[in-house]
């Protein structure tokens, strides 16, 4: 049988914040369809690590592998993320910026960036509308939306680039009730789509979603292998 190759492979990931090491970690296997919660103390800097792996933070002397398409793997530095793996890779904040448009045209923006056809864009548009349940609010602009509608928009956007690894902030930590539930439904969708998922959260529903990989964060070393 074939080895499954990993997603990702990061290597010589530190940050460092005066004179303390927040974190170092000498190799990070990020693996194919995985559900993954990081968990660790405030502190710890585990959005830190997101924001790197995003390529929104520098990251200086890390490195990331990849395989492409044709079974090819590459090595390149992670600062600046490779454009290669940025199409693969869709970050949520904890606290969601929409453009001050309507939710339609907040979804689609990545398509546009991207520069599909029209029509493609249309279908994926309405899928993730309906899917996030907010078809009905297509035309409403953000000032509009409640807290989880926000959310259920932003997790719509990061969907509809089908990327291949997704990485979440805190998505339900602002939210109670009813918008708590519907987010856990939608983040639990898309765990179980054959993507990789990692987030960051305290919420113990979303920690003990079946077939979830805990990691934990603390003290400047990465466990991944935390019961």
């Amino acid at each position: 049988m074939t080895p499954v190759l990993p997603l990702l492979t990061v290597r010589g990931l530190a940050r460092t914040i005066g004179l303390r090491r927040l974190f170092a970690i000498d190799e990070l296997v990020i693996p194919r369809a995985t559900a993954i919660v990081l968990t660790g103390m405030n502190g710890a800097g585990k959005t830190t690590l997101l924001r790197m792996l995003a390529g929104l933070e520098r990251a200086p002397g890390a490195t990331v592998q990849w395989t492409d398409a044709n079974g090819q793997s590459h090595d390149a530095p992670l600062d600046p993320l490779p454009p290669a793996v940025r199409q693969r890779i869709a970050y949520l904040h904890q606290h969601p910026y929409l453009f001050r448009t309507s939710v339609r045209a907040n979804i689609a923006y990545g398509l546009h960036a991207r520069h599909l056809p029209h029509d493609e864009i249309a279908r994926r548009v309405g899928e993730a509308l309906g899917w996030a349940g907010v078809s009905h609010l297509q035309d409403t602009a953000p000032e509009h939306l409640s807290g989880g509608e926000i959310q259920r928009v932003a997790l719509a956007r990061a969907k509809v680039l089908e990327p291949e690894l997704l990485l979440l902030d805190e998505p339900t930590s602002s939210l109670d009730g009813h918008a708590r539930e519907q987010v856990i439904a939608l983040v639990r969708d898309l765990a179980t789509e054959g993507r990789t998922v990692i987030m960051v959260c305290h919420d113990r529903e979303l920690i003990n979603l079946p077939g979830v990989v805990r990691w934990k964060l603390g003290d400047g070393v990465l466990d991944t292998h935390h019961p």
